[in-house]
This record gives structure tokens, sequence and C-alpha cells, in this order.
């Protein structure tokens, strides 16, 4: 069975040649699951990993737009709806110039395992275009999102594929892409998730992400003899995720220490642990300038790092919160020597495969994005939930909802990785209880 696991992952890099971030997730889960795929010879009769690899359905479309000196423009945009086993297609929309068919392969990916360990009915997909809002003005970024749905509006559907947002993606540009989705379809329906409040959006849900990844690291850290609460903890990114892992955070007694952007981190020894700190967070992204600097203009204790990676300021847990691949083998190697005990990711594939086995080796407890990220799109369902009933939740409703989702989260990893290895691997955990719901529903639903 290990020959079968092996064998779809060289079959997968050959497919799909090029595309290493898609190759790194692919070899990651797959590894993982051979002591499963041993217990189940069915999956391979079925071709299961052949098809779990596979999207359902792959879009890539133009998107012409004119910006504001009249110019002509053409991006790619990109839809992969990779499996419905469990429910609708269900995952964000990214708009980054590095944006390209491997890393919305890997989202995707990553995402059929993510809804699962939710416990949600929401099957797994991702899309994007190499769009770079950053520098745009509010009607060339409506431009653009219009040309967008013009042509994905096809393609998606509250039972069918809900988008949401992602990196360069937020409250502004899904407003615009609801609002010509609706003006084209001509109803008023749950397509999209992430939306205001005065059109369906969901109490909470800004906060989802950062929340729930903080009350992950929690259960981790519990599970191991600590607490939270005392702890002096490193963030990167500056945007919704660690905004809100910073207001939880101050909330379970611990210090944000640090944020990052592009040009390098924050370190601000009092914490980033007040309102006004946190509004300076908003103000920042909502710039448009996607940079940190001005935070230690503004707060005389705080000094900025340009072009460094605040993985080198002392801390008791680290939280990756801004892209993918944010933690090297070099960071890792440092963690392990300076006596790290805990990394939480925040971001998707906060960490490369070597830097995980190298946390691991050093005995650090690393809680993987796909379980520890999973509350944005848990209270995205929790949205489609309200959309469909024609209701609406409070938002202390949706987030003890959502608290209760990262519990059962860790504890399915946690048993997971014990049946299957016999200790206590998040890692490992994620990838089986997240694959053993989609697995049993494929099987049940035939050859398709």
């Amino acid at each position: 069975m290990a020959n079968y696991v092996e064998r779809v992952i060289e079959q997968c890099k050959a497919n799909n040649p090029g595309e290493i971030e898609f190759h790194q997730t692919v070899e990651e889960v797959l590894t993982s699951l051979a002591p499963v795929v041993e217990k189940h010879p069915e999956y391979e009769a079925s071709a299961l990993l052949e098809r779990l690899v596979e999207p359902e359905r792959g879009i890539t479309f133009r998107v012409v737009w004119v910006d504001d000196a009249g110019k002509v423009n053409v991006n790619k945009g990109y839809r992969y709806e990779f499996n419905s086993a469990i429910g609708p297609y269900k995952g964000g929309l990214r708009f980054a110039p590095n944006v390209y068919p491997g890393i919305i392969k890997f989202l995707g990916f990553e995402q059929i395992f993510k809804n699962s360990l939710t416990g949600l009915p929401i099957g797994g997909g991702k899309g994007g275009s190499n769009f770079d809002p950053t520098g745009k003005s509010d009607a060339e970024v409506m431009r653009f999102c219009q040309a967008f749905m013009t042509e994905l509006y096809r393609h998606i559907g509250p039972n069918t594929d809900v988008p949401a947002g992602d990196m360069g993606v937020g409250g502004r540009e899904i407003g615009y892409l609801y609002g010509q989705y609706k003006r084209i379809v001509n109803r008023f329906e749950g397509v999209l998730t992430g939306k205001g409040l005065e059109y369906g959006g969901a109490l909470g849900r800004a906060e989802a992400t950062g929340y729930g990844i903080v009350w992950y690291a929690e259960e981790m850290l519990k599970a191991n003899g600590e607490e939270l609460a005392g702890k002096k903890v490193a963030i990167s990114g500056f945007g919704n995720v660690a905004w809100g892992a910073a207001k939880k955070l101050t909330e379970l007694g611990a210090t944000c220490v640090t944020i990052s952007g592009p040009d390098g981190y924050v370190y601000d020894p009092d914490g980033v642990g007040t309102p006004e700190k946190h509004q300076c967070m908003l103000d920042l992204r909502a710039s448009g300038q996607n940079i940190v600097a001005p935070y230690a203009d503004k707060f005389p204790n705080a000094t900025f790092y340009p072009g460094q990676k605040p993985w080198v300021a002392d801390a008791d847990l680290y939280i990756p919160c801004a892209t993918q691949n944010e933690i090297q083998a070099e960071d890792a190697k440092s963690f392990v020597e300076r006596g790290v005990k805990f990394v939480c990711e925040g971001s998707n594939m906060s960490s490369t495969n070597e830097a995980i086995a190298i946390m691991q080796d050093g005995g650090i407890i690393v809680g993987p994005s796909k379980a520890a990220n999973a509350g944005g799109v848990a209270v995205s369902c929790i949205e489609m939930g309200q959309n469909a009933g024609h209701a609406c939740f409070t938002a202390e409703q949706v987030l003890d909802q959502l608290h209760g989702i990262m519990v059962g989260i860790h504890k399915a990893c946690a048993e997971a990785s014990q049946e299957y290895y016999g200790k206590y691997d998040l890692v490992k955990g994620a990838n089986i209880a997240g694959f053993l719901k989609v697995a049993g529903a494929m099987m049940q639903q035939g050859i398709v």
C-alpha cells in the first residue's frame, strides 16, 4: 500500500508539472495516509487517491477590465472545484500577482480536508486571479471584480460552489463580486460568504479565522500541560487573520508581541493588545500600501526591523498568519536550537515539508494550518445556513459554535494520530481525520 501512495504522488507530479506548491501539499498529505490506505485495500481498487488529487472541475478564463487611465488590462482567472463528496465546493478567492494554477490547486486540495475537519457539509475548492489589488482605486477594483464574476457566475451557486475571500479579497471585493452576481442571475441568494452584515453576512465572520487559530493553539497547549495565559506570542502578517489572532490572544491573557509585512516586522514589548493598536492594524491593511513600518511610528515603544521575519523574536508560541511557506528550514532549525515548544500555523501551508520535519524531530508541537485555520470556513458555512434559512444569528451564537468546532477539530486530530501512529502528532492526525470522512463518502457514492 505504501507503493500505492508513492505511485499516486509521482503520477500527480507528472500530471501537474512545475506546480511545486501543489506537489508539496499532495506529498505531505498522502504520505501520512499510508497506514490508513494499508487498512483499506478497497481504496486502491477504486483509485480513490487518484480521484482525490484530481479536481472534479478546473476552470480557467481571461478577465478583461479597464483601469482609470482607460487602458485595457487582461488577467487570468481560476476556479478549481476539487471535491464535492460531502457538500458543495467551498473555498476562497485569492487575488495576488503570484497566483497561478499551482497555488490555487494547493489551496483547493488543502480545503478538502480543512472543510471535512469542521464536521460541516462542505466540499473543497479554491479560485482567484493574478490581479494585484495593491494600489488600485476602488473603481478599478470594482471593474475587475465585475469582469471576474461575469465569467465565474455560471460555475457557482448556493448548492454547487460557494466562494469566499482570501488574500487580496476582503469585504470590498466580496461586495463588488456579489453585486455583479446578483445583477446577472436576478436572484438574492447565499452564493458568496464573507458578505457585509447589511446583505446577509454573519456576525463574527471577520474575527473567525484568527479566533479559531488561537482556540486551536489553546487546546494544543492544554494537551501538553500548559496554558495560553501569560505566554508571549509572535505572529506574522497584519491583515484580517493576524488582527483576529491578536484580539483573541489578548482576551485569553497572552501577549502578542509582533506583526509583520513584506517590508519587515514590528516588535512591540507592550503587546499588540489595545483597541487602538488593533485599529491601527486594520488601518494599515486598508491603506493599500502593504507595509507595517508605520505601526512603529505611531507607538514609540515598538521597533521596526526592516527585511526581517518575526521568527527571530523571542516568544513562547509562534503563529504564522501571512502566506504559504513562510517558515523555512532555517527558521525551523532556529526554533529547535532555541528550545521553542509550540508552532501553530495560521496561514495556509505555513511551513515547508522540510521545516515541519525539522520541528517535529526537534520536539516542537506543530498545529497544522488545515486544522488550526478552519475557523474562517466554519463560520462561512454558518453564514450559508443563515442565508438558506433566511435567519440571523447573534455574534455570541456564531462564536460559541465556532469555539466548539475548534475544540472538536483538535480532539479529532489527536485521536486519529493516536489510533494510526500511536502518538500525539497533529499534522498526521489532521490529514487522517479529514480524509476518513471524505473517503467514506466517496466510497458510498460509487466510481464518479
